[in-house]
């Protein structure tokens, strides 16, 4: 059977070494030796002896969205074998943790990571919002971590001369060292997310960096 389908930038090769790599731009592929975690419902095939089990739906096994009351369910993957995750056909991207990183993510960024790094719920500091707060979480360690975007990421560096005002449901993640806090801006309110009401964007002041999704949660998408 002959097809461009076949070329080989979308064929599945053996993978060369134990843990996670880019497929494509829209998928992850995982050589599990051991164990593995990932967002519920992100596996789309897998090859070997792999076990896929719920984490408990206790703090240790959600991560939260921006939202107080909403969670990410994860499941971790043990055994032998290859996993591929993707997410919605959202860009996919890998970051590399090296001792002393730490980064601040969107529980609905997260598609899966290497056991070795730990994370944590944490309340954004300066972020109390009317009927709960801001939370999102923190890892650290070493280690691998694949997050998905929709569309294309915005990366802003952040400095003490200039800080940066996001909106609080396009923003994917950030430097753990910047400072938080709520900004409220009447004035922009005309201009951004409908025009209704106040607006609020979420200021990070320090040194480091933002990133930024070109688009803001769907009631489909709030809703998975």
């Amino acid at each position: 059977m002959q097809s461009d389908l076949f070329a080989s930038e979308n064929l599945a090769r053996p993978a060369t070494a134990p843990g996670m790599s880019l497929q494509n731009a829209k998928s992850v592929k995982y050589a599990v030796n051991g164990e593995m975690l990932a967002r519920q419902g992100s596996m789309v095939a897998f090859r070997g002896d792999l076990r896929f089990e719920r984490k408990g739906q206790g703090i240790g096994g959600m991560l939260k969205r921006a939202v107080t009351g909403e969670g990410l369910a994860l499941m971790s993957v043990r055994g032998q074998g290859e996993a591929w995750f993707a997410h919605e056909a959202g860009n996919c991207f890998i970051i590399d943790f090296e001792p002393g990183d730490a980064f601040t993510i969107n529980g609905r960024n997260v598609l899966c990571f290497d056991p070795t790094l730990s994370y944590e719920i944490k309340m954004v500091k300066g972020a109390g919002m009317t009927g709960g707060g801001l939370f999102n979480s923190l890892f650290t360690g070493t280690g691998k971590l694949a997050v998905v975007c929709d569309g294309h990421p915005i990366i802003i560096p952040v400095t003490p001369q200039a800080p940066v005002y996001v909106d609080t449901d396009a923003v994917v993640g950030w430097s753990a060292a910047l400072d938080t806090g709520l900004h409220r801006s009447q004035s922009v309110g005309s201009m951004i997310r409908g025009g209704s009401g106040e607006a609020v964007q979420l200021k990070l002041s320090g040194e480091g960096f933002v990133i930024v999704r070109p688009s803001e949660v769907t009631e489909s998408a709030a809703g998975h």
